[in-house]
């Protein structure tokens, strides 16, 4: 499946100087958050596919007036052409703003989720608004990834983990792509086509202790430069 990945800022190329093919051949958006509710109404009008998205921690206005024709996919594992696909939206908690939670508070939606997950053979695809602890997240408070992921990522086995949040113009080193185990922590700011397939269900391993872990680095850095689809 062809994917259309969005968050946190919104494309000229896409929406501005969109041009009537620009997204031919897309099956399936996921936006990471922090988008324009106007801005997921246009692409999925243009797309005539569907959108699913999970809530970034500026998205205060969607809980009045939610981008329509969209689909919020927080705290939901959903099946699309057999690919699994599960939303764990918002950031770590850093001031009383909406979409944000402790780590215990994620910690619990997670768990609330196990059972779907374990009886779906696993999850293809996470999609977050905030990267895992160490995986693409940043030292201040606003932007600290959530540790809670690592045992997610550990048991599940998930190919992609995709999250927005951390933008790329925060720093010139901040990495588009990050591996850990079987997983590719991608940020997503911006947009990106990603082409998945889904997975098999793979056996369930628990980590009594995943932070010692070994994980495997592989960070490709890569402007989000805008061409065409």
């Amino acid at each position: 499946m062809k994917l259309l990945l969005v968050a946190d800022e919104e494309s000229p190329f896409l929406w501005d100087y969109y041009q009537p093919g620009k997204l031919a051949g897309i099956d399936l958006i996921l936006s990471c958050g922090d988008l324009k509710q106007e801005y997921l109404e246009f692409l999925v009008t243009m797309a005539n596919k569907p959108l699913y998205y999970v809530h970034g921690n500026h998205d205060k206005g969607y809980e009045n007036f939610p981008p329509e024709g969209c689909e919020c996919l927080d705290d939901e594992l959903i099946t699309v052409n057999g690919l699994r696909i599960l939303g764990l939206g918002g950031c770590v908690r850093y001031n009383l703003g909406p979409f944000q939670y402790t780590e215990q508070e994620m910690d619990r939606r997670i768990k609330r989720l196990k059972r779907k997950l374990r009886k779906a053979g696993g999850v293809d695809i996470v999609i977050a608004h905030a990267p895992p602890k160490g995986y693409g997240d940043a030292p201040d408070n606003a932007h600290r990834g959530f540790a809670c992921f690592l045992p997610l990522m550990d048991e599940f086995h998930p190919q992609y983990l995709v999250h927005g949040h951390v933008h790329q113009s925060y720093g010139h080193n901040i990495p588009r792509r990050l591996q850990y185990g079987d997983t590719t922590v991608f940020n997503a700011v911006g947009w990106h086509v990603l082409e998945v397939e889904p997975g098999p269900s793979v056996p369930i391993s628990r980590s009594i202790f995943p932070w010692k872990k070994k994980a495997r680095y592989d960070i490709i850095n890569r402007t989000n430069t805008e061409q065409s689809l």
